[in-house]
């Protein structure tokens, strides 16, 4: 069987808290983000853009999770504020997908939120490829406004996905994936 066909036919999302380091290194990291851009583009809008969130920069957006999370739970214990502060710290590289639609005559909303999804899946065969474990997000904090003016996105920007990428520290086992003959028709 073919390296990459084999590749996309067990590619398993690691989570987070299994991610830790070393992570990608700058020249990786510029090869990722060129395998994620080639996705499909119905006229070259490129309908997305990246936000890396490495360092530093995890615990800090850490903060503004915790603040925000409190503000809508003001009762919430120390191990919810802690899992929130975490959230962005395990794996050494988290990639913020933002889908960007421009209105377009001929080019439809949807055909561009696709475009993002793909480059975010692209970023996960990428990873895998070059040996790293990710795992493509979003929960709350992709859709919570405070988060998105923290890390700068425009009043018509989204967030297809947090790809979180590192070296896996532990191995997931594969899942249930569904049986075909359940989810194919011909026409």
């Amino acid at each position: 069987m073919n390296d990459n066909l084999s590749s996309l036919l067990s590619r398993r999302s690691v989570p987070p808290r299994w991610l830790g380091g070393p992570g990608p290194s700058a020249e990786e990291v510029e090869t990722l983000l060129t395998a994620a851009a080639r996705v499909p583009d119905h006229g070259k809008l490129v309908p997305w853009r990246f936000i890396l969130i490495e360092g530093e920069a995890r615990q800090r957006l850490g903060e503004v999770l915790v603040k925000a999370f409190q503000a809508d739970n003001p009762g919430a214990d120390a191990d919810k504020l802690a899992a929130e502060r975490e959230r962005f710290s395990k794996a050494p590289l988290v990639v913020a997908v933002v889908s960007r639609v421009t209105p377009h005559v001929k080019i439809p909303e949807w055909e561009q939120v696709l475009s993002a999804g793909a480059v975010c899946m692209n970023l996960l065969h990428g990873a895998t490829a070059m040996g790293y474990g990710a795992s493509w997000l979003s929960g709350w904090a992709a859709f919570d406004r405070r988060v998105l003016d923290a890390l700068g996105l425009a009043p018509n920007e989204r967030i297809a996905g947090f790809v979180h990428i590192g070296t896996p520290t532990e191995k997931p086992t594969d899942r249930d994936r569904p049986n075909l003959a359940d989810i194919v028709t011909r026409f």
